[in-house]
């Protein structure tokens, strides 16, 4: 079945000593930008996201998430009706800081849907957040929504808002897939496979989300919010969400 506040973060700054020059990309903003991109969402980054499942937990129990396929079609979902685009959009806001990001910080948590997905999006923000201090961080509330603590920090930096976007839905899907090859259990040729598929949904999400404004947020991913409802009391977990 498809799945159809309070302490603020201070801005920190380090000087770090680089010796020698190293070559020709020692000021190329856009290599530095590739690599702070993959340094923050790559899955070793201290989020915590390993400990979450975004309700799939539950999806698997209930058998709607059997296969590569099913699992595909629920993150396809996902991307296009439900959380994936909704953090898109909070996302590229905080990078662009059109809005109050205290403000943009109280909508993103309110706009969760469950505790356990509150709790997801706000823990792993926080962890992010401090993990990201060595390159220095704005100041946000603490805890903050993990796409807005993100793109505040993409846009700090002067990282492109497109690059930053399709990093962070990669990611999202990668840590959701490993999650499911667990849980299903599926191979890890299988959950490739499935990442591979979701290159063309991450893409359109992302150029959807260009120009959508705070009143375009909202979904109809109704299963998955089933999902992360139910997992609350589901009798075994693994995940915390």
């Amino acid at each position: 079945m498809r799945a159809g506040t309070g302490t603020t973060i201070t801005t920190m700054t380090m000087d770090i000593d680089m010796g020698d020059d190293p070559g020709p990309h020692k000021e190329d903003a856009s290599a530095r930008a590739l690599l702070r991109l993959l340094a923050w969402l790559s899955p070793a980054f201290p989020t915590g996201a390993f400990a979450y499942s975004h309700g799939i937990e539950w999806a698997v129990e209930a058998g709607d998430i059997a296969d590569g396929d099913t699992l595909r079609d629920w993150l396809a979902d996902l991307l296009a009706h439900g959380a994936g685009r909704s953090d898109a959009i909070l996302l590229r806001h905080a990078h662009r800081r059109d809005t109050d990001l205290d403000a943009l910080a109280e909508l993103a948590a309110a706009a969760t849907l469950a505790r356990e997905r509150q709790a997801e999006t706000l823990n792993q923000g926080a962890a992010f957040m401090r993990a990201a201090r060595p390159w220095g961080v704005p100041a946000l509330p603490d805890p903050v929504a993990y796409p807005v603590a993100v793109g505040a920090l993409a846009g700090m930096h002067g990282i492109d808002v497109d690059a930053t976007t399709l990093a962070y839905l990669q990611g999202i899907m990668a840590n959701l897939i490993s999650a499911a090859v667990r849980l299903v259990p599926l191979g890890q040729s299988a959950g490739l496979a499935v990442l591979a598929a979701l290159e063309p949904v991450i893409l359109r999400i992302a150029d959807e989300t260009r120009g959508a404004t705070l009143d375009d947020l909202g979904g109809a991913a109704f299963r998955s919010d089933l999902a992360a409802m139910r997992h609350e009391t589901q009798y075994t977990r693994l995940f915390r969400s």
